[in-house]
């Protein structure tokens, strides 16, 4: 982990003094880029002008005549044409082997296909005619923020399309979905039936369902329906990894995953085809007993402070459920949640997603064994409980370097925050990962629930900055839409898709300027990868996972982030995507995507 000291600028000056005999001696880089604006992301932030790659590594790092004085002859040099070049833009929780397979497979349901439940009603109703009687029509991406109605599907609107046809729709979270009443019978839910365990059955004024099952209680419905297939798995992932380099995406933490799916990305990689790193985490259980049965299979081999293996598919630790959504106002609060912006969700704080003495005995046990552990924590209460979790575990074991995460860590309190910045400091843990897209993609909805105070205070990451906390941005894809660049404009505009909610709710307060932005894309990403030595920044010896950009994301107004588009990928040192029509589009040793 700690092989490649990054000394750029001496490296570079030592480089350019031998050009000629390191072209003689056949060393020479294979690629230099170079006339650009190479955004380095280094301790320095530096923008230089070129940059030199041999094999899989950066060489050299600098003036445009320095570094091209070390094209040897077969050396291919490409001029920018003042063009922008980031480190590979790094998403730190991506559900990526399952959402690349849902996109593919299942109904979209999500903006901006469908913008009312009316589009959901017509959608349900075109499936239906397609298939037998009895067939499920299940789909993904609603959010009633979105729609023209402002409320909930219910399992009524879906009767009127497909009677015929159990129907589960899921919303874009995640965690809530609406069943038809086809289902509610498949699945025995009926007015009688409870609600268990840490999930809700929806219910109208009579006690009847309504069709929303929320957390758990998906579950009396999903069990139901048959699986994707392996091989519809495996073809979402390989449109993903094109998708991902024609983003200028280069890393992954694809949290919650099965063994399974672990085999299959390994495999993928070695076929060439998921130029991606995956950082994997396995899906920890809600029990002590699953807790002991990782550990047996994963602890051995799930050390990344160790050794990151081939440094493209890392098993890399292990991910908990804390709580559960600000959409469907289950996560876990202090105080009452609202609704409609400034109304109250009377009674309603949310609830844990598993008992919480159990999940804090499973964080100790995942942490006494040496693995990494992410906890998804939305609410005050479940990111309080997750972080006292982390400094029990700390102060019992104090092994250091774990970098332990928050997930999501919406809306956490200042005592939390004071938390993660001492954890950071002393033992290289308490990260908050979350993902700056939901102020956007979610936005509507999340506004509307949080309501006037804590709207201000999501994803604080200003408050990060001053109190010296570093965090790593995801998209939480499917929940949000992959491209890292939104991630980036929204950690910035902090601005709603749509606007419902009036007063522009969450502000500026805890905007951060997109150097900050960047770098949570990049290499603070990287650090939560256990591979910041080794990517996240341009430097010599790193590998070279690089992206080249229309525009200048140091020097756009905020506004164009969002509309960046990348031209030229290069992953390992391979080009592995030029943009259809662009300046950089050639046939490339095979790499250029099908």
């Amino acid at each position: 982990m700690r092989s490649f000291p990054i000394l750029a600028a001496a490296v570079t000056l030592a480089l350019a003094g031998a050009a000629c005999s390191s072209a003689s001696r056949g060393d020479a880089p294979d690629l230099i880029l170079h006339n650009g604006r190479i955004i380095t992301v280094d301790s320095s932030d530096r923008v230089a002008e070129a940059v030199a790659i041999r094999g899989d590594r950066i060489v050299a790092v600098g003036t445009n005549d320095a570094v091209r004085a070390l094209a040897g002859g077969t050396t291919r040099q490409v001029d920018l044409g003042g063009r922008a070049v980031t480190p590979g833009l790094l998403d730190a929780h991506a559900h990526v082997s399952g959402s690349g397979a849902r996109r593919l497979f299942l109904l979209n349901v999500g903006f901006p296909a469908v913008r009312s439940i009316q589009d959901v009603v017509d959608s349900v109703r075109a499936r239906a005619a397609t298939l037998p009687a009895g067939s499920w029509i299940v789909g993904r991406g609603w959010d009633e923020g979105k729609f023209a109605e402002r409320r909930l599907p219910t399992a009524a609107d879906l009767d009127a399309a497909a009677p015929n046809h159990p129907v589960f729709l899921t919303n874009t979270t995640g965690h809530y979905s609406v069943a038809n009443s086809a289902a509610l019978r498949l699945a025995n839910i009926t007015r009688a039936t409870p609600d268990p365990p840490n999930g809700t059955i929806d219910r109208g004024a009579d006690g009847a369902p309504t069709g929303v099952l929320k957390e758990s209680a998906k579950g009396v419905v999903e069990r139901l329906i048959p699986p994707l297939s392996a091989e519809q798995v495996a073809d979402g992932m390989r449109a993903m990894a094109r998708d991902l380099s024609a983003e200028g995406m280069t890393g992954i933490k694809d949290p919650g995953i099965s063994g399974a799916t672990f085999e299959q990305y390994r495999a993928l990689a070695a076929a060439g085809a998921f130029p991606v790193r995956v950082f994997a985490l396995f899906s920890g259980g809600r029990s002590m007993a699953a807790a002991q049965r990782l550990i047996a299979e994963r602890a051995a081999t799930t050390r990344p402070y160790e050794s990151t293996g081939d440094d493209h598919i890392i098993a890399g630790g292990v991910k908990l459920f804390m709580d559960g959504s600000g959409g469907a106002r289950t996560a876990w609060l202090h105080d009452e949640w609202n609704k409609d912006f400034t109304g109250v969700d009377s009674g309603n704080r949310g609830y844990p997603a598993m008992d919480p003495d159990t999940a804090r005995a499973m964080i100790k046990a995942y942490h006494a064994a040496g693995m990494h552990v992410s906890v998804h924590a939305i609410g005050d209460r479940a990111i309080d409980w997750v972080m006292d979790s982390y400094d029990e575990a700390l102060r019992e074991q104090p092994t250091k370097g774990l970098r332990h995460g928050i997930i999501h860590a919406n809306i956490p309190s200042d005592r939390a925050i004071d938390l993660m910045a001492r954890l950071q400091r002393d033992f290289d843990a308490g990260y908050p990962e979350p993902s700056a897209a939901f102020h956007w993609w979610i936005g509507d909805t999340y506004a509307s629930n949080f309501g006037p105070l804590r709207d201000r205070r999501l994803n604080p990451f200003r408050t990060f900055e001053a109190k010296g906390v570093r965090w790593a941005n995801g998209s939480d894809f499917d929940v949000t839409p992959f491209p890292a660049r939104y991630g980036i404009w929204a950690a910035v505009a902090r601005e709603t898709l749509l606007g419902s909610v009036p007063g522009d709710p969450f502000g500026r307060d805890e905007a951060v300027d997109v150097r900050t932005a960047l770098k949570a894309a990049t290499i603070w990403a990287a650090h939560q990868f256990f591979l910041e030595d080794k990517i996240g920044s341009i430097e010599v010896g790193k590998y070279a996972d690089l992206a080249v950009w229309d525009r200048d994301p140091y020097s756009v107004p905020t506004a164009e982030l969002k509309e960046m588009r990348c031209l030229l990928t290069v992953f390992n040192g391979r080009e592995v995507y030029a943009a259809p029509g662009g300046p950089f589009e050639r046939a490339t040793d095979g790499a250029k995507p099908s």
